[in-house]
């Protein structure tokens, strides 16, 4: 069922080959459980709960496709797995390599697992109100300083004016693949579309859609996974079905 307005079709890219050094496990991060279940299948579910996707491609490391293929739980909506890359460009570009009928994607972290999906939903309609390029956006808090090389401060911007950025970042599928087709890189996707010179929205953020990137990440998002109703979240899922789990 196409959950769009119109034609466009929503495709959601997911990816999940890295290994995630920084947070100790000896296994790719999306596979790292909270609450007793993957980040990838937080962050899926959380996808299909939003009601505002047509289609998940998950992007994984070549030797566990067959074995995430096997264990996703059954959807309401198509989840496919390929294979990603070494590097997070290249496993996105593998994800738009498979969703070629795609008007509208979404490049969603797995790590941010606990990602509401309200917040994925005002992403999804902004495009739908003509925006190019939308990415949830919150307010920074902490005073922020530049440095030099040597660690000496060389100022301090004005906050009022920066945004943490968080996922998923959504984008008309064409304008991707343009900014991909460039070969530049950049530390997300919504830096590759500025630097073809067009404009990327903002809309609210969510202090849930944390990425867990450290230790200390982990154990404050078991602790609010623990306080989670897993019906929130469940979004046409089969969750009678075995979880995600990296062989």
């Amino acid at each position: 069922m196409n959950r769009s307005t119109g034609d466009d079709r929503v495709v959601a890219l997911v990816p999940a080959a890295g290994m995630g050094v920084r947070l100790g496990e000896n296994k790719p991060k999306a596979f790292v459980h909270v609450g007793g279940s993957p980040m990838l299948t937080w962050a899926i579910q959380g996808l299909i709960a939003s009601g505002s996707v047509d289609e998940v491609v998950v992007m994984v490391p070549a030797e566990l496709v067959d074995a995430t293929r096997a264990l996703l739980p059954a959807s309401a909506v198509p989840v496919h797995v390929v294979t990603g890359g070494a590097e997070r460009t290249d496993s996105v570009r593998a994800g738009l390599d498979a969703a070629p009928d795609a008007d509208f994607v979404l490049v969603h972290d797995a790590a941010r697992a606990l990602t509401p999906p309200a917040l994925i939903s005002r992403v999804v309609a902004e495009l739908r109100a003509g925006a190019r390029a939308v990415v949830p956006a919150l307010p920074v808090s902490d005073t922020i300083k530049s440095v030099d090389a040597t660690g000496a401060v060389t100022g301090t911007p004005d906050r009022s004016g920066l945004r943490a950025i968080q996922t998923p970042q959504g984008f008309d599928a064409r304008l991707l693949r343009s900014a991909y087709a460039t070969g530049t890189r950049a530390t997300d996707d919504a830096g590759l579309v500025e630097m073809l010179g067009t404009t990327v929205r903002t809309v609210a953020g969510d202090a849930l859609a944390f990425k867990i990137t450290t230790p200390l990440d982990l154990v404050l998002a078991n602790t609010l996974a623990a306080q989670r109703d897993p019906a929130d979240i469940a979004g046409g899922l089969d969750t009678t079905r075995e979880a995600v789990t990296a062989p």
